[in-house]
Formats: C-alpha cells, sequence, structure tokens
C-alpha cells in the first residue's frame, strides 16, 4: 500500500507553497459513496488517479477512499470537499437540495434524452451560465450518466396509469416531483441503500440507470426494467467531482497545471462515452439475468413527457423565484445537447 504523507499545520502550507522547482509531495484524498469495484471507481477514478501521478512524475499520490470510507453519509460529501474533509469528492448535487439551483436544469425530464457524452458537453458549452453554483468548490468534472430508466420488481409499466401507487426511489427533488406526477410515491434515498430496499419491499422500484445494475446486484432484485422510445430515459442525475478550493489554490502553478490538464472538457467527453458503454453492458445483464426489458413506443414515451412538462414548470418558477433566468437556461440545455447528440460513444 502506497505510503500515506500527513501533512498539516504552517509547515504543511509553506511547503505546499513554495517553488515548483523544489522537490516535494502532496497526498490527495479522493472520497466517494459507490463500491471499489463499481464504475466510477475503476474507470473513472483510478485511471484518473493514475494519470496525476504519472503527470506530476509522482510528486501527486492519489488515495482513493470508496463506500464512504472516511465517514460521514453520501449527502455529507459535498460539505466535505467544501470544508477540506476529503480534499476530492464525487457525489450527486441532488444529495443538496438547492445548493445547485443552475446545473439541476439537466436534470430535468425531457432535457437529457439519454446521451451522456452529449449532455456532459453541452454542460462544458454552458458551463458560465452556471458557475455560481461553484463557488465554494473547485469543479474538476461535471457530467451526468446515460439517464434513468424505470426498475421494478413485478409491475410491467407501459403507460403512466400503471405506476400510480407506487413507491419508487428517487436520486433527486426533480425525480421526486416527476414521480408525484405520475401519481405515484416518491421514496428518498441514497442509492446504496436501494438493494436493502428493494429486498424488503420498501420500494416497489427506483430511476437509476441500467450501469449500475451489476454493482448494486439489481438483477436479482427487480424483473422489470423500463425505458423511453429509442432509449429515451425518465431525466438524468447530474454528478460532481470537485475538490476543495484552498487545496487546489495551495498547490504549485505546475501541479494546478497537473490538475486542471487531466480534467475539463476532455475528461468529460471521454467520461461521457464511457457511461454510454457500460450502460449497454447492465441493460444486458438484465435480460441475461431473466429480467425483461421493455422500450416504449413513441406515443406511450409523449404520454410520460407530456405528464412531466408540469416538472419543468415547476422548476422555472423556483428558480426564477432565485433570479435564475430559467427559461433561458431550459433552453440553452437543450440546443446545446442538441449539436453533439449522434456524436460518437
Amino acid at each position: 500500500m502506497k505510503r500515506l504523507i500527513k501533512l498539516a499545520g504552517g509547515a504543511c502550507v509553506g511547503a505546499l507553497i513554495a517553488s515548483s522547482a523544489q522537490a516535494q509531495e502532496v497526498t490527495l484524498t479522493v472520497h466517494h459513496f459507490l463500491s471499489p469495484k463499481s464504475v466510477t471507481h475503476t474507470q473513472m477514478i483510478e485511471p484518473w488517479a493514475k494519470e496525476v501521478e504519472e503527470r506530476s512524475n509522482g510528486r501527486i499520490e492519489v488515495k482513493i477512499f470508496p463506500s464512504m470510507a472516511l465517514g460521514g453519509k453520501p449527502p455529507e460529501l459535498y460539505r466535505q470537499a467544501r470544508d477540506g474533509t476529503a480534499d476530492i469528492v464525487w457525489t450527486l448535487i441532488g444529495y443538496t437540495p438547492g445548493v445547485f439551483p443552475r446545473t439541476e436544469v439537466f436534470e430535468l425530464p425531457n432535457v437529457h434524452t439519454g446521451d451522456a457524452r452529449a449532455t456532459n458537453l453541452a454542460i462544458q458549452d454552458i458551463f458560465d451560465q452556471l458557475a455560481d453554483d461553484f463557488q465554494e468548490v473547485k469543479p474538476l468534472l461535471v457530467h451526468v450518466h446515460a439517464g434513468n430508466a424505470l426498475h421494478l420488481r413485478e409491475a410491467e409499466v407501459t403507460e403512466p396509469a400503471d405506476v400510480q401507487g407506487l413507491k419508487l426511489r428517487t436520486p433527486s427533488r426533480t425525480g421526486a416531483w416527476m414521480i408525484e406526477a405520475w401519481d405515484a410515491e416518491p421514496v428518498g434515498m441514497p442509492v446504496p441503500a436501494l438493494p436493502q430496499a428493494l429486498s424488503k419491499g420498501t420500494v416497489d422500484g427506483a430511476l437509476v440507470p441500467f450501469e449500475i445494475v451489476a454493482p448494486l446486484k439489481l438483477h436479482q432484485l427487480t424483473d422489470v426494467s423500463v425505458e423511453g422510445a429509442d432509449g429515451n430515459r425518465f431525466g438524468t442525475s447530474v454528478f460532481l467531482y470537485a475538490m476543495n478550493k484552498d487545496r487546489y489554490e495551495s498547490l504549485p502553478a505546475d501541479l494546478q497545471q497537473v490538475i486542471d490538464e487531466t480534467t475539463g472538457r476532455a475528461f468529460a467527453e471521454k467520461m461521457g462515452k464511457l457511461w454510454n458503454r457500460v450502460e449497454q453492458t447492465g441493460k444486458d445483464l438484465q435480460r441475461e439475468s431473466g429480467g425483461k426489458v421493455i422500450e416504449l413506443t413513441p406515443e406511450q414515451t409523449q404520454a410520460f413527457n407530456e405528464i412531466t412538462q408540469s416538472v419543468t414548470q415547476r422548476w422555472i418558477d423556483q428558480a426564477k423565484d432565485r433570479g435564475i433566468e430559467a427559461e433561458a437556461l431550459v433552453e440553452a440545455a437543450k440546443n446545446a445537447i442538441a449539436t453533439h447528440e449522434d456524436g460518437g460513444s
């Protein structure tokens, strides 16, 4: 196991702000809520950490702590990055409702349609319009997964009426609004709690992507999965890979450059392509395990979309109360996504 170098007190600060010509070592901690077998851990964070270590010629060491190993609960991750409990975190913006009122636009139904690459690049395109959400941290990556399918223990769903009365896990407040619009009951919980909730019948189903099927063993807990026509999804979740601002600013310029060059637009596109690929893997596993994957017809999909228009309007009304030009932001997000769709996988 790599040696952990503890940097503390005034001597630490002095070392961090010293000239980049002076040999030094920096250990960065990364904290997240998923298992060490998850796509996030094995295909996003670990390769990024290796690249950072190589580009810094070993001057930066990255230690990764999955499954909330540094303590706390998933909704506390953003605060941990902001306050410096962890140097870097990967978290859902939906765990902290109201903190990211602009970025939340990408979670709305009928904005993201199912292409993680397109939406990741769209976020990059209009990031200046989202930047006020990230004043407290250094955002390394803001990204989405391929989008939420509806995974159910038993019930089959082909129209909104089939969802009425079901208890469904929601990833965010906009997801909860969508479930309410379907006349179902939203149940909020961090995704690691979902397997137990499904096995006990606390929930009847959940809005999650297919890529989470394998690590959470959802193929053993659900019988039916539903998505819209042409792979359209019931909204998505926005994730934040964020660094403590003071920690970043304390690094010498050349090490800041290492962080900058391994994140940003190229990283966003790469992760979008990754999430698109692993989504199909999860869908295949669900089918191979005997699960039924239902793709709604265009007409059935439209029936769901018409109901969830009220969710977008509800978000617009609340965002406008906070001084956000909400209608313009919705249109900007949709237009930016459209420019990148069908552009690669």
